[in-house]
């Protein structure tokens, strides 16, 4: 193991020492007792924090309560509040490892964010893991808001926020068109705040100890701390908690490494070279994902698996998803197969460009996002295949995609 990986600088701010989960007594003795204040106090915290959502969006949380709690005023419902923990994206393992490992402080922070926006229900969804969530529960008899844990399909998407809103409403977990956003109509056509469960973890923190408290880790501009999962060829997939700012060569071992993806599937493939000068960023980090490719690897064919994967995984309710991500998917098959290649790179960048901004939701976005940052980080290797020639000698999978033929 290279120094660079070891040293990692992690901040311990959200995962419990040790592999087991903390339960309710020890989740106190290390946090302290959780006071709840005036709703116009906790918003004034999370406000001067300058916490963002770490869902892959990167929205300010404050004006996302604020936004839920005037809905709630104006159309004279009470909100929901929704947990996301709905891991859906395959390369991710931050979500269920603080689910795992502290339980308490995703549900503090359920709780915290009920009360700030007037919530009259609560729920946590997960794909897995409601056991022990279950049995958290069961120690916080002293809650003000029951919450219910929500089984979720396992399913790229059903961690949309519409889709989240839905299969809670007794829906399908698909997603909903964006107009009216869930904030305005979500769970029993109610205002919905869906936040994504590392960020209610943050949450807790900053009622507890404040903006300032949570500004001491990160950078003036991104304040606090990102869970990152890493992905290291030959390594088990580890969770990190890095602050923001923390340069990526301090994170990564990148000596032999032709490329990072840095955000999940949904992300951006960015050249060795280039990572080395990058710092931790909410505009790059997605999904908290960072995968190291080997210089040994192809970077096409590893993409080729991915987009097989979401195309599969779309809802099919629209033009983008039913019939542009497939096709997407099948031309980088072709660009990843050494041999003649045609038009096919003109045609990816042509169909890129006709489903962007036109599905029900961000999935084909993202899916371009990955095919675009692909084409120019792997050009050389793609023009290698179109001479017939793949520079690869290592044909090992890096990545996990559920369910590969």
């Amino acid at each position: 193991m290279t120094a660079a990986y070891a040293d990692l600088h992690m901040s311990p701010r959200l995962l419990a020492p040790g592999a087991a989960p903390a339960d309710l007594a020890a989740h106190h003795r290390r946090y302290g007792p959780l006071s709840y204040g005036a709703p116009e106090d906790i918003l004034r915290a999370v406000a001067a924090s300058g916490l963002t959502g770490r869902g892959g969006a990167a929205f300010p949380t404050y004006r996302k309560l604020v936004s839920v709690a005037e809905a709630g005023r104006r159309t004279g419902r009470a909100p929901v509040v929704v947990a996301n923990g709905a891991e859906s994206e395959p390369a991710s393992r931050k979500d269920g490892t603080l689910l795992h490992l502290s339980p308490h402080l995703v549900l503090d922070g359920l709780q915290i964010a009920a009360h700030a926006v007037g919530a009259g229900e609560a729920y946590i969804g997960v794909e897995d893991g409601a056991t022990w969530l279950e049995s958290a529960l069961a120690q916080r008899t002293a809650d003000p808001l029951p919450v219910r844990v929500v089984r979720l399909p396992t399913s790229f998407l059903s961690g949309q926020a519409s889709a989240l809103a839905r299969f809670v409403s007794g829906g399908p977990a698909l997603p909903a068109h964006r107009l009216p956003p869930v904030r305005e109509r979500g769970v029993h056509k109610a205002p919905t705040l869906v936040q994504n469960v590392e960020t209610l973890a943050h949450l807790a923190l900053v009622a507890r100890y404040g903006g300032d408290w949570y500004r001491s880790a990160g950078t003036p501009a991104q304040p606090g701390s990102a869970l990152c999962t890493i992905h290291v060829a030959g390594r088990e997939p580890r969770v990190a908690e890095a602050p923001y700012g923390l340069p990526l060569a301090r994170l990564l071992p990148l000596e032999g490494a032709s490329a990072v993806l840095v955000g999940g599937y949904h992300g951006t493939w960015i050249p060795a070279r280039e990572a080395a000068e990058l710092t931790v960023d909410a505009a790059y980090l997605g999904a908290g994902v960072l995968a190291v490719l080997p210089a040994a690897r192809c970077g096409l064919t590893e993409t080729a698996r991915i987009l097989r994967h979401l195309a599969l995984q779309s809802a099919g309710q629209c033009g983008p998803c039913l019939n542009g991500l497939p096709r997407i998917a099948a031309a980088f098959r072709t660009l990843a197969a050494p041999g003649p290649q045609g038009t096919v790179r003109i045609d990816l960048a042509r169909w890129c460009g006709l489903v962007e901004g036109r599905g029900a939701c961000h999935h084909p976005d993202g899916t371009v996002r990955l095919v675009r940052s692909a084409l120019t980080t792997f050009a050389a290797e793609a023009d290698a295949h179109a001479r017939g020639h793949c520079t690869a000698t290592d044909r090992t999978p890096l990545l996990p995609v559920p369910q590969e033929a």
